[in-house]
């Protein structure tokens, strides 16, 4: 049967559910997340949260909510028809909020469109020199801390700090502020988090702090000394679309800013950190890689697939509907559950197996309106900085699993992965 025919609804089963979340929490569920998709998806397509909300498993019926109209992300509106709104009231949510991520049509569209496809295939050509140049640089760090110790930490010479100096470029942000940049992102991506803890919501508030400030003042840099770069070109259009209203163009261009900053560190850095470690940790792939490097770009898609940075993402209902067989109310909130879904065998058969010429399907980057302004950016720096990796490094290895946040369950954080030759 295909994968829209073998859909099924909803088993409630409280117990069960909580058990997998807190395995996922755990060292052990963090670095082998396999059983819990399979133990999720043995209990329906659509599983029942024990807040209320679901748990969307499978391929296909992940796809129907990314891609359908009848789903929204939950904009300002949505937050304020809550019975309790106070979760939605903290700073650190309400600045995400006003996002790309978390807003709808016809604001999200009218943003969407100003900017294009900001990464498309000529705009990446024209910096593949510069890409290079920064893996190459970065790995001649990665040489010489092997050199003087005999390992390296993969995450902190690399992996973290490509994607910072890409777009920190791209976007005219001096070196010396990345370290911060990356700092406070950390910490503000607890604010995401599917239930954040006090101390999770205080971390990222403060963190929210900073980044206002950083971000506002390096808007209003960038007013005072135009140059030629992409946050001189958001200052003129949205300046042009809000002629009588600055406060509401400031507001536009310090969310595209900030959002487009923070949204690509550490899932960028992840994919990279796992790219690097599935292409290397078996010599014989890493041999073969070398001998068939058009298979990179296969191996990069793999690693989206088995691996994905983001765990999981939310969306609502914007009418009563029916999702895989069960009811869903009007304003109920479903969240999508990325690896569960690309570990779907109805869409990938034998998932669990990590194989560079599998061809199958993902939908790491998303579907629909939302689908990820980065992809292409983040593919293009994990394609260079693998083909450096197996050029430079023949054996190359890493020394064990990589590390990783434990109470992070949206977004993935690598944050550690040793490495040695």
């Amino acid at each position: 049967m295909t994968a829209v025919g073998d859909i099924r609804g909803t088993i409630n089963d409280r117990r069960a559910v909580i058990s997998l979340l807190r395995h996922l929490r755990s060292a052990e569920g963090q670095t082998d997340p396999l059983p819990v998709w399979e133990g999720l998806r043995a209990l329906g397509d659509v599983v029942r949260a024990p807040w209320g909300a679901y748990f969307v498993t499978s391929f296909e019926a992940c796809s129907q909510v990314l891609r359908g109209r009848n789903w929204l992300v939950p904009d300002f509106a949505w937050q304020e028809r809550q019975p309790d709104p106070r979760r939605w009231q903290e700073p650190a949510t309400q600045e995400l909020t006003g996002t790309l991520s978390r807003i709808n049509a016809p604001t999200h569209t009218c943003q969407r469109r100003a900017l294009g496809n900001p990464f498309d295939r000529a705009t990446l050509e024209g910096m593949r020199p510069r890409i290079a140049a920064l893996v190459s640089g970065l790995l001649d760090d990665l040489e010489e801390r092997l050199r003087a110790d005999g390992e390296a930490d993969f995450v902190r010479t690399v992996a973290e700090l490509l994607p910072v100096r890409t777009v920190g470029e791209w976007l005219g942000i001096p070196e010396e502020h990345h370290a911060h940049i990356l700092d406070f992102a950390h910490r503000q991506a607890y604010a995401q988090e599917l239930l954040p803890t006090k101390e999770q919501l205080a971390l990222a508030g403060r963190a929210t702090l900073e980044m206002r400030e950083f971000f506002g003042e390096l808007i209003r840099d960038r007013r005072a000394h135009p140059g030629n770069d992409v946050l001189t070109g958001w200052i003129h259009h949205w300046d042009a679309q809000y002629p009588h209203d600055p406060a509401a163009a400031a507001r536009v261009i310090y969310h595209l800013t900030m959002f487009i900053t923070i949204a690509s560190l550490e899932t960028s850095a992840v994919l990279l950190t796992n790219a690097v470690r599935f292409a290397t940790e078996e010599p014989a792939r890493a041999d073969w890689l070398r001998a068939h490097p058009e298979h990179i770009e296969d191996l990069v898609e793999e690693t989206l697939r088995y691996d994905p940075p983001v765990w999981l993402n939310s969306h609502v209902a914007a009418d009563d509907t029916v999702l895989a067989g069960t009811p869903i109310a009007k304003d109920t909130t479903v969240h999508i559950l990325y690896g569960s879904a690309a570990h779907d065998p109805r869409r990938n058969p034998d998932p669990h197996v990590f194989d560079i010429l599998r061809g199958g399907g993902h939908i790491t980057f998303g579907s629909g309106p939302h689908y990820c302004l980065g992809a292409a950016l983040a593919r293009f720096e994990a394609r260079e900085a693998i083909a450096q990796v197996l050029e430079r490094f023949p054996t190359l290895r890493p020394v064990g699993p990589p590390s990783y946040d434990n109470s992070r369950l949206v977004f993935r954080r690598i944050t550690s992965l040793k490495v040695t030759t």
